[in-house]
């Protein structure tokens, strides 16, 4: 893996290089093993905490951990395609615009002992924003390329933080053309719902129950590109014990397995369905 610069980055893929590299700042990874028509995103799967806001920070290590999407990188990372954030959504939230990325309280508890300094937040936008310089790139090569491209945006939550029965996966949708891709996103909450998983976990899958796909990653991407369907893929923390904080390899392990062949059949299925 190199460690480069986003301007070497955004080169390498306008060049059509393969290539695994991490950002020079530390804030993201990609890789391209291959340019297909499909991306793998994981924007908060990172826990990475700048050293110099810990003393500000009200939140714990375990407060931050609950609230990110560990493992979800992890799940998709044998794709040919995969980009994730590594730093925590606690110091900027990649899936928010860049005007709200940086919290000020964070699930009803104030986050900051005291306002952050303007030089501190700027820090962390400049990161956001080389971020989303290398999704644009990226995207718009995929488009120009294949004319279709779709997304496949991972993400977790906390399902026994409900007072109702969830589903194990959740696919938001209110931001993406259901119109026009109604069969593809129906054709993955299928896929999903019938993953095996061990431990008796029944895999159940539903759109628009706990999340209805309103984060910025999405947004940024549907606004630019109208051949790209973005697919906000939450799966509950069952592969986890989310109070103990107790990561269950093998349901990872089933859940990667069983994605390494279904989501590529599924990014053919569009791409063959969308290619005319």
């Amino acid at each position: 893996m190199e460690r480069l610069l986003v301007k070497e980055i955004t080169q390498k893929i306008k060049n059509e290089e393969l290539f695994e590299a991490v950002s020079y700042d530390y804030s993201f990874t990609i890789k391209i093993n291959e340019y297909v028509p499909f991306v793998c995103a994981a924007v908060h799967d990172g826990h990475q905490f700048r050293k110099e806001l810990w003393d500000s920070c009200l939140h714990s290590e375990y407060d931050r951990w609950y609230e990110e999407d560990p493992c979800t990188k992890e799940m998709v990372s044998n794709h040919p395609i995969v980009i994730a954030g590594l730093d925590s959504r606690f110091e900027y939230d990649l899936n928010r615009a860049p005007e709200s990325a940086i919290y000020d309280d964070a699930w009803g508890k104030q986050l900051w002992k005291s306002p952050l300094p303007e030089q501190m937040k700027e820090k962390s936008l400049a990161k956001h924003n080389a971020f989303y310089e290398v999704v644009e790139t990226l995207i718009h090569k995929l488009e120009t390329k294949y004319k279709h491209c779709v997304v496949y945006d991972m993400h977790s939550y906390n399902w026994k933080r409900w007072d109702r029965e969830v589903p194990t996966w959740n696919l938001g949708t209110s931001n993406v053309d259901n119109n026009r891709f109604g069969e593809d996103i129906e054709k993955w909450r299928l896929i999903l719902e019938r993953m095996p998983l061990p431990n008796n976990i029944k895999s159940t899958s539903k759109i628009n129950d706990t999340f209805q796909g309103n984060g910025y990653f999405l947004k940024f991407i549907s606004k630019r590109f109208k051949n790209t369907l973005v697919l906000a893929t939450e799966i509950a923390k069952v592969y986890c014990d989310e109070l103990e904080q107790v990561v269950y390899p093998e349901v990872v392990k089933a859940v990667k397995i069983y994605l390494d062949r279904m989501l590529k059949e599924h990014a053919k299925d569009f791409y063959d369905r969308h290619k005319s």
